[in-house]
């Protein structure tokens, strides 16, 4: 790690400041999930049956589409987790991830398994969505979802 001082004359109180480059934050501890809140979640969207769901209406007969129900709940775990793109999918293989979630996937084969899907499957993947929504108002986890909200109020 390589560090610079720099002398300041203009404010009172601070006579040296350092400047690190070198340095950088990993979560690395085997023992520690960083997404500790994305267990209730996921316990939640295996009680709304997310995976027959995507069992039932996801079909992907292309090489990389296979093993769509485990691919399917990693994105949405990821997604959760706060991954952005194909690499920030790597966030559910750090730590004692793997202790807590099976079928966790590398990122490249995630991203393998989304350059699969066409319009259709992504219509597919719409109706999912939409079967997930419908058992989230039945079970008034989204009150007053099904009123469209006014615009001006």
């Amino acid at each position: 790690m390589a560090c610079e001082g720099y002398k300041l004359n203009s404010q009172k109180g601070i006579r040296w400041m350092r400047v690190c480059h070198g340095v950088t934050a990993t979560f690395d501890d085997p023992n520690l999930v960083s997404c500790a809140g994305l267990a209730p979640v996921l316990e939640l969207a295996e009680r709304a049956g997310l995976q027959d769901l995507v069992a039932e209406h996801v079909r992907i007969d292309k090489p990389g589409g296979g093993n769509a129900v485990l691919k399917v709940l990693a994105l949405v775990a990821g997604m959760i987790a706060g991954a952005d793109s194909i690499d920030d999918m790597g966030v559910l293989r750090h730590g004692a991830m793997r202790r807590l979630f099976t079928g966790i996937r590398a990122p490249s084969t995630l991203g393998t398994f989304l350059r699969t899907f066409t319009f259709g499957h992504v219509r597919q993947r719409d109706a999912v969505a939409a079967r997930l929504l419908s058992w989230a108002r039945q079970a008034l986890l989204l009150p007053g979802a099904e009123q469209p909200e006014q615009a001006g109020q």
